[in-house]
């Protein structure tokens, strides 16, 4: 008499039911986007679209967003869930092998606390994906018409967040990062802008331009643009305490060199100097 393991079992399960071209749920970490409901991806839109559950991450993620839920789909709320919450509704779906979308704004892998759900889900053997969304940066330099990598100015990109309730390491305080100069896209971190200006200033100068971009791509998105100096104030009087995107460095200026990229002396693989 064979006897199996329930990880052997659900195997062996799961290799036949694929013989039969059917498959077990699968609970999908959606990148919903930055605010625009027309900027999630096309494959997060299908599965939101075909998932019997929606979790999503609540005020962050625009509502209108759940209009490609179906009627029947079971919609959560997660921003009033603990942990424990969040994964018992997904241990339900997988009872009833149905899919979830659980959704997160941006893109997941960025201040969105997916590897503490994956790593439990993980733990009852539950298969995910994580599918990737426009990360709140990338919508901010788009609503700036911003390149944030200019040829003669910076080359990289640091995305980091100040220091609150959750720390940050010491090797990666403002503080430290400010001595490369690099773009900072700065998560996370509006209601404490002051304090971002004065850690910035001694290493970009107090005339470094700086980009506050609140709710990028959402209706109501508002850009203030200024200098470490004056960005406080700014900031303060426009009322702005969170949900917006702290840009730092000189690429703001738009002082910079043309790329070699379509330079008709600068060869390459695909084209001969002229």
């Amino acid at each position: 008499m064979f006897r199996f393991t329930q990880p052997a079992l659900k195997s062996v399960i799961s290799n036949s039911l694929n013989s039969f071209n059917l498959d077990y749920m699968k609970v999908y970490f959606i990148g919903a986007g930055p605010g625009d409901p027309e900027l999630i991806t096309v494959k997060g839109k299908r599965i939101i679209e075909s998932s019997g559950y929606c979790i999503y991450a609540g005020s962050l993620v625009n509502k209108d967003i759940l209009n490609y839920c179906s009627d029947s789909t079971k919609i959560y709320d997660s921003a009033s869930m603990a942990l424990d919450e969040i994964i018992k509704v997904m241990e339900e779906a997988n009872d009833k092998n149905v899919d979830v979308a659980r959704v997160h704004t941006g893109d997941p892998s960025i201040y969105g606390a997916i590897q503490e759900q994956m790593s439990e889900l993980d733990k009852r053997e539950i298969d995910y994906e994580v599918v990737p969304g426009v990360s709140s940066f990338l919508a901010a330099a788009s609503a700036l018409k911003q390149e944030l990598t200019l040829p003669g100015v910076s080359q990289t990109i640091i995305i980091t967040r100040i220091e609150g309730r959750t720390p940050v390491p010491e090797t990666e305080k403002l503080e430290v990062l400010s001595k490369t100069k690099a773009t900072l896209c700065i998560f996370l971190s509006v209601k404490e802008i002051k304090r971002v200006a004065e850690i910035l200033k001694p290493a970009y100068g107090a005339e470094c331009p700086v980009a506050i971009v609140y709710k990028a791509s959402w209706k109501d998105e508002k850009i203030i643009n200024s200098d470490l100096s004056n960005i406080a104030d700014a900031t303060i009087q426009n009322g702005i305490k969170k949900t917006a995107m702290i840009i730092v460095g000189d690429v703001l200026s738009r002082n910079f060199e043309y790329s070699k990229l379509y330079d008709k002396h600068f060869t390459h693989a695909y084209r001969e100097k002229s």
